[in-house]
């Protein structure tokens, strides 16, 4: 828009006078300046104002005043006296005409026939005529850009481009818009204007005698207009008008920038203006067109970005000239880059000797404070050249170079410009092109390598470029391109397409002239750890270099020990956890188990010694003298022991592996893993799994996988009791003044406890409300007391307490306590012997926890920590023998396979038998377990007599049916009260007694096991246990129902003991569930016995029918409909037992027919009679009788306990 350049337009002085209504700026305005705005002044002095006060009276004098002067006045005024509103319904009328007549320009209300040119006519008009002939003009043109479809036309018209009356017409165009609004909207004018000459001096006009529409204006204008500015003669024009009104209002620049990037219109009219921008206070660091295109290239919003680069690659595909915007823009950039140089940089490359003067003119450094520009110009290059698609120049390329190779000072700063610089070399290669430019950048490289040490103790970093360098080093050696173009696109925080080939240059340098492999890991060896690594330290670091060598194995092979770095780095760690430390350790147990190659199997890492992860454990710090250091850090203990465990599981997944190697690495000692607080810090590292990452959640699956005693159910239950809000209040209750207590003081009131039972109980009372990582120092009084609590007279409460508190310290310390444990309750002659077992003892045979004292077994509160232990250990002796076998597996048939070489005809032992011993063994321990406890719910005979005085079966189910369901724990007593006190509760023969609570602890214990694998429960029944216990198991153990499924199978078995128990137990289950499966087994087991009548020798049928009988009784009872088959069955017994007495001539009671009678008309006999003769037949002649007698006399006795179950349920 160079036509309006010698136009004067109104100055930003002037449109902030108009804006403010400011009167006395207004009249310091020169006349010309003044000339400009008469328009909305003469408005503003003959229009009635709305703001009646005193100060606005006074302005409008000054006002008047100041336009009695002006001669063109007078014509404003005449302008302002028509009748504006006549004139707007024919400029409607014309409208309407125009519509019509398809926007043709045919005859006009407006204006009739102009007898002479338009300028002309406009000279000689009187003031109407002139609004009509500029309305009609302007109306014109509005129409044309309605119906233009957005193609841009220039249009020509005599009125708007004679310069002696452009005043004249921008009055008459103001008072118009002002008079007629609605009629013409001021965007609908601003846009029409852009389609004349000059238009933007009269837009700035209009603008300026309308100074409230400013922002109205110039959102109209941007969101009508191009994407691409740039691209068309519309676009420039529009930019220019919108660049002049920011001018003549300067303030609003920034937010007309908005509202370009807002709308993603007209890119080159946001460079323009922030071209045009000068803050009030410059900021030293970074210009605002850097920030501004950074802000676009480089923001989140991907629209913007697309935008704008699409304006970078339109812009490129021109030829240059000097009125683009986009080389404008280059060229600003390139004198703020060529500003901040240091001074006399040049191509030239110094000799060996140039390299140790640093004063060198070739290579002063880059000043201090032009840092943080540098670093902020090398981004805005990489995203032009990288996301935008810039092709920089030549002049372009050598100043980016000489920054690039320019040594800023040793500030984080420095480190950070250093670093971009780095990742722009690997990025745009194409930058070295010249052989003297290579060897300048190989020259700036060596530096950085050389000065890498300095900066970062200068600096006070930890991520130096440094590692940088060292981790491109290795992604070159093991030609992971991919990689490296990730370093680089993270360092410059921007992803930025490059081709793995354009690295090649970089490659051949770095591989071959300055970071040889052996070079690298020698030199990684040697760098220092990151003090207090963390994930709040961002960047590249050692931690990152040594992982990529460990993955490439870089450091077995070329016999470099690493083993050193890693365990120094491990122990300076802290919270939150850095990402990088996990996968470190996975890849060094790697490099540690598998060598590096086939050929060579002793290339491997050195694991960390037992004795360092002592210290990790102890607080002893490995090295000289062994000092006492500040304590390791929960991370750094974490770490090791997910290490360790790591290890470990690797060791054994490798078996396979390392023995076809020939090679077996020492794993670590059990011994090494009992001084090791596992649950301790699996406790701590719960409450910190934010800080942590996934290091809470891959220890729990390392436990679960190989430690599976540590995470049984009830003790994350537990452990959430222990943690819960009550225990809260309780600790909250402990002040300060509380009495302490010494392991001393609870040994010696442990040694005296009948005498002084409520001290004891005090002390321990006191313990409970300490913490469990506090109470870990008594662990040992605790435990070594456990078998003074067995005597007599020790108060319930003392052993309940006892109880809580190996509860709480089974949550922190549970395989310890569990070998005290264990050994405080053997019994008093192994005591004497100092027979004392250890972990791997325990784990080897876990029955050894039922070998304790027997008084263990009726005391509930020590038999439940004992069942606790048995659980625990039977599930450690499971991974003990599963890790055993993985670990001797291999390298057993290995040593087979040698040893059978030249040896035809000798297969080697398939390994299935050995996984069936394994299995083999695990199931007896169970079952041994399982029959133990058993045994143990067995009473003795004392107990028997206090139960009731008859026999055990008879006083076990009469407690069973007389309490169905789970008893309820004895009540705490008293402080005082003793165990000598229950022995009289337990006389009356109630359900409160230690044997019946032992039983429900036990029945409790066998449910899960049962659960947690049905074979056991199938096992302990196919061997058998005494019968006096079926009422209890199966009223007491809720799974026992799962027998039902492999009942028939007992059944088919060929011993009949066998046969007998599982008709008895059948016949327990029946009435304990009635269910249709019960019913169908029923029948089965009838239908058995029947069989067995026929096939059975005298001797074994009375052996049989004598227990089995009574079960049937019990088969009625839970089903009536198996009465008929019953009966059947007894008459068919009787049958065969009433033949053999006959044929021994002996004279009894006609069975047969009493028994077909009972049959037919049971409800004829009266039950007391029959129950009385029946005793009395019982009593006299029974005992005297052959086995077929007694058979009898058992048949007639289950018949008439059949109808008397039925009639009492009639």
């Amino acid at each position: 828009m160079a036509d309006s350049a010698s136009l004067q337009f109104v100055s930003p002085y002037a449109f902030e006078a108009m804006q403010k209504v400011d009167v006395a700026r207004l009249a310091a305005l020169s006349d010309p300046e003044l000339r400009l705005l008469l328009p909305c002044l003469v408005r503003m002095a003959l229009c009635a104002p709305a703001d009646q006060s005193n100060a606005w009276a006074q302005d409008k004098k000054l006002i008047l005043r100041l336009l009695s002067g002006v001669e063109a006045v007078n014509s404003i005024v005449a302008l302002l006296s028509v009748d504006f509103h006549a004139l707007e319904q024919d400029a409607r009328k014309e409208q309407q005409l125009r519509h019509k007549a398809g926007g043709s320009n045919g005859e006009s209300i407006l204006v009739s026939q102009l007898q002479h040119g338009l300028t002309l006519e406009f000279e000689h008009s009187d003031p109407l005529r002139r609004l009509r002939l500029a309305l009609s003009e302007l109306l014109a043109i509005i129409n044309k850009v309605a119906d233009s479809n957005g193609e841009f036309f220039l249009k020509s018209s005599e009125l708007f481009e004679s310069p002696v009356y452009l005043e004249e017409v921008a009055d008459v165009l103001c008072i118009l818009q002002a008079e007629l609004p609605s009629l013409l909207p001021i965007i609908e004018v601003a846009e029409a204007l852009l389609h004349v000459r000059n238009g933007e001096w009269f837009l700035c006009l209009l603008v300026a005698n309308v100074p409230d529409s400013f922002s109205e204006v110039c959102r109209g204008l941007i969101k009508n207009g191009e994407r691409q500015d740039e691209e068309s003669v519309g676009g420039r024009r529009r930019t220019e008008a919108l660049r002049q009104l920011c001018q003549m209002n300067p303030s609003q620049a920034l937010n007309i920038r908005a509202m370009v990037v807002e709308e993603c219109h007209l890119p080159g009219l946001g460079v323009a203006l922030t071209l045009d921008y000068k803050p009030d206070m410059a900021d030293e660091a970074v210009s605002p067109l850097v920030s501004y295109v950074s802000g676009l290239l480089l923001g989140t919003n991907g629209k913007v970005r697309t935008w704008f680069s699409m304006f970078i690659r339109n812009g490129q595909q021109r030829k240059r000239e000097s009125s683009s915007v986009l080389w404008q823009m280059r060229r600003q950039l390139l004198l703020e880059l060529v500003a901040i140089l240091p001074r006399s940089r040049s191509t030239h490359v110094p000799n060996d000797s140039d390299m140790d003067t640093e004063s060198s003119s070739g290579y002063s450094g880059l000043r201090e404070e032009h840092v943080v520009k540098a670093s902020a110009l090398l981004r805005l290059y990489c995203a032009l050249m990288g996301i935008a698609g810039l092709r920089p120049t030549d002049e372009e390329a050598e100043q980016l170079l000489q920054l690039m190779t320019s040594r800023p000072p040793a500030t984080p700063a420095g480190v950070r410009f250093v670093s971009l610089s780095f990742c722009k070399l690997l990025a745009f290669p194409t930058l070295v092109s010249t052989p003297e430019q290579e060897q300048l950048m190989v020259m700036w490289l060596s530096w950085m390598i050389k000065e890498e040490e300095y900066f970062e103790s200068a600096a006070g970093v930890s991520a130096s470029f440094g590692e940088m360098l060292l981790l491109v080093a290795m992604y070159f050696h093991s030609n992971q391109l991919s990689a490296i173009i990730e370093l680089v696109c993270s360092t410059l925080g921007m992803k930025i397409a490059i081709k793995p080939s354009s690295l090649s240059k970089m490659k051949t340098i770095f591989t071959q002239e300055i970071f040889t492999e052996q070079v690298v890991t020698a030199h990684a060896v040697r760098v220092a750890v990151t003090n207090n690594l963390s994930a709040n330290i961002t960047g590249f670091l050692p931690i990152h270099c040594i992982y990529q060598l460990l993955r490439s194995r870089a450091f077995t092979k070329h016999k470099v020990s690493i083993k050193d770095w890693i365990f120094r780095q491990l122990c300076e760690t802290t919270t939150p956890l850095h990402t990088q430390l996990l996968p470190l350790i996975d890849v060094y147990i790697n490099s540690i188990l598998t060598p590096a190659s086939k050929t060579n199997p002793e290339a491997t890492n050195q694991p960390i010694t037992e004795q360092e992860i002592l210290n990790v454990f102890q607080g002893l710090a490995g090295g000289d003298g062994g000092k006492v250091r500040s304590q390791y850090t929960i991370t750094t203990q974490l770490l090791i022991l997910y290490y360790i465990l790591s290890y470990e599981e690797a060791l054994l997944a490798n078996t396979k592996t390392l023995a076809l190697m020939q090679k077996k690495p020492k794993s670590y000692s059990p011994a090494l893993m009992d001084q090791i607080p596992i649950k301790h810090l699996i406790r701590q590292a719960q409450g910190l799994q934010q800080e942590l990452g996934g290091l809470h959640s891959a220890l729990l699956r390392l436990l679960a996988t190989n430690y599976p005693h540590l995470c049984m159910v009830e003790d994350w239950i537990g452990e959430e009791e222990v943690t819960g809000t009550l225990p809260l209040l309780r600790k909250m209750l402990l002040t300060s003044s509380s009495c302490k207590y010494s392991q001393t003081q609870l040994r010696e009131a442990f040694q005296n406890v009948l005498s002084v039972g409520p001290r004891l109980l005090r002390i321990l009372e006191h313990l409970t409300l300490l913490s469990a990582g506090d109470l870990i120092p008594y662990a040992e009084a605790l435990t070594a007391s456990m078998g003074l609590l067995l005597e007599d007279g020790v108060s319930r409460r003392i052993l309940q307490t006892v109880n809580k508190l190996w509860m709480v310290l089974n949550t922190v310390m549970p395989r310890k306590l569990w070998v005290m444990t264990v050994n405080a309750l053997q019994p008093s002659v192994k005591l004497l012997r100092q027979q004392r077992y250890t972990q791997n003892d325990l784990m080897v045979d876990p029955l050894i926890v039922l070998r304790c004292d027997s008084r263990v077994f009726r005391c509930p509160p020590l038999m439940d920590i004992t069942l606790h232990m048995l659980n625990g250990y039977l599930l450690a002796s499971k991974a003990y023998l599963n890790a055993h076998l993985k670990e001797t597996a291999e390298f057993e048939r290995q040593a087979q396979t040698v040893s059978n070489l030249g040896l035809g005809g000798q297969p080697d032992t398939p390994e299935v038998t050995r996984e069936e011993l394994k299995n083999a063994l695990l199931a007896a321990q169970d079952s041994a377990a399982v029959q133990i406890l058993l045994e143990v719910c067995l009473p003795s005979p004392q107990e028997e007599l206090q139960l009731g005085g008859g026999g055990g079966a008879d006083s076990l189910l009469r407690s069973v049916q007389s309490a169905p369901g789970i008893p309820m724990r004895k009540q705490v007593g008293d402080a005082g009260t003793g165990r000598g006190a229950q022995g009289e509760r337990e006389a009356e023969g109630g359900l409160l007694s230690d044997l019946r609570e032992v039983q429900c602890l036990i029945c409790c214990m066998l449910h899960q096991m049962f659960i947690a694998d049905p074979n056991i429960a199938k096992l302990v029944h196919f061997q058998g246990y005494p019968q006096a216990l079926l009422p209890l198991t199966v009223a007491g153990i809720p799974s026992m129902h799962i027998c039902l499924d492999f009942i028939p199978e007992l059944l088919a078995q060929p011993q009949l003991e066998k046969q007998i128990f599982a008709i008895q137990l059948l016949s327990h289950l029946c009435t304990q569930y009635a269910l249709p499966k019960s019913l169908s087994v029923a029948r089965l087991a009838i239908s058995v016995m029947g069989t067995l009548l026929t096939v059975l020798t005298r001797t074994k049928r009375f052996a049989f029918f004598m227990p089995t009988l009574p079960c049937l009784v019990s088969f009625c009872k839970a089903f009536p409909p198996l009465f008929d088959d019953v009966m059947s069955l007894l008459v068919q017994v009787g049958q065969v037992s009433a033949a053999d007495v006959s044929t021994k001539a002996r004279d009894i009671d006609p069975l047969i027919a009493r028994l077909q009678y009972l049959r037919e008309k049971p409800q004829e006999i009266p039950l007391s009679v029959s129950k009385n003769s029946l005793r009395k037949r019982s009593a006299e002649e029974l005992g005297g009788a052959d086995p077929d007698v007694q058979l009898c006399y058992q048949i007639e006795a289950t018949f008439m306990n059949i109808i008397s179950s039925s009639t009492q349920a009639l």
